[in-house]
């Protein structure tokens, strides 16, 4: 076999530092091609996309010129992520898998599809289930002499924040599996620390969100919901690690 090609055989536990950060920038250009390709392809259909998304409120405005255009380019982006997420989350664990033992490698493809599940779930519920509380709740302060304008610049800042935020803070379930499988935290750590992990919740809430309570709350509800199924999560995963260790000890 020449070389060359048993050079590319080396194994990632193998690889130098530089070779790892070969590898981690060759994942980050194919990610930003994929998100490319989809801005591309979604932007054929950003009219339909934002008269989709104006839906919840009515109509809006817009107050200066770039405006409207800004909207778009920020709506197609978050049409480009969001399309281009499983190739995105496939890049991440392929990265992350290369290290991995083939036990670990078995977990993995069983996180996968459960993250990405759940990056689109959290989406999902923010722009059906949220997003009308939201601004049910806002627009409630209108009258008769207070008439709301809201702008498209600042109306889909606000749903891109939110819709983004919730499918991110919806991997918390994989996050806590992956740390219970790697022996970081326990179903009784997670218990002990529930106090503190609320206050945490409530705080990456006030920062992921508009500056204001009710959106706060919407958020930081259901994050402390899926603390609660992650600590369930967390006593499944746990007693099979445990076996699974008694019995290599038994071998050895």
């Amino acid at each position: 076999m020449p070389p060359k090609m048993m050079e590319t055989k080396k194994s990632h536990n193998q690889l130098t530092f530089l070779e790892h950060l070969d590898e981690l920038r060759s994942c980050l250009i194919r990610s930003i091609l994929a998100i490319i390709v989809a801005a591309c392809f979604f932007y054929q259909y950003i009219h339909q996309a934002m008269d989709f998304l104006i839906r919840p409120v009515g109509s809006v405005v817009f107050t200066s010129p770039a405006e409207a255009l800004m909207a778009h380019i920020t709506l197609t982006m978050l049409g480009a992520v969001l399309l281009a997420s499983p190739y995105i989350l496939y890049q991440i664990w392929n990265f992350i898998s290369a290290g991995l033992k083939a036990q670990e490698q078995k977990l993995l493809s069983i996180f996968l599809p459960a993250s990405l599940f759940l990056f689109i779930l959290g989406a999902l519920f923010a722009y059906f289930i949220i997003l009308p509380i939201a601004l049910k709740f806002f627009l409630s302060f209108s009258s008769s002499m207070l008439r709301p304008m809201i702008t498209i610049g600042k109306y889909v800042s606000f749903v891109v924040t939110l819709v983004l935020s919730f499918a991110v803070v919806f991997e918390l379930p994989v996050v806590i599996a992956i740390l219970t499988t790697m022996g970081i935290v326990t179903p009784d750590f997670l218990r002990q620390k529930r106090r503190l992990a609320i206050v945490i919740i409530l705080i990456v809430s006030a920062i992921l969100t508009p500056p204001d309570c009710v959106s706060q709350l919407l958020m930081a509800i259901p994050i402390i919901v899926l603390y609660e199924i992650s600590i369930g999560l967390a006593a499944l995963i746990n007693p099979s690690i445990h076996q699974k260790c008694q019995s290599c000890a038994r071998e050895s």
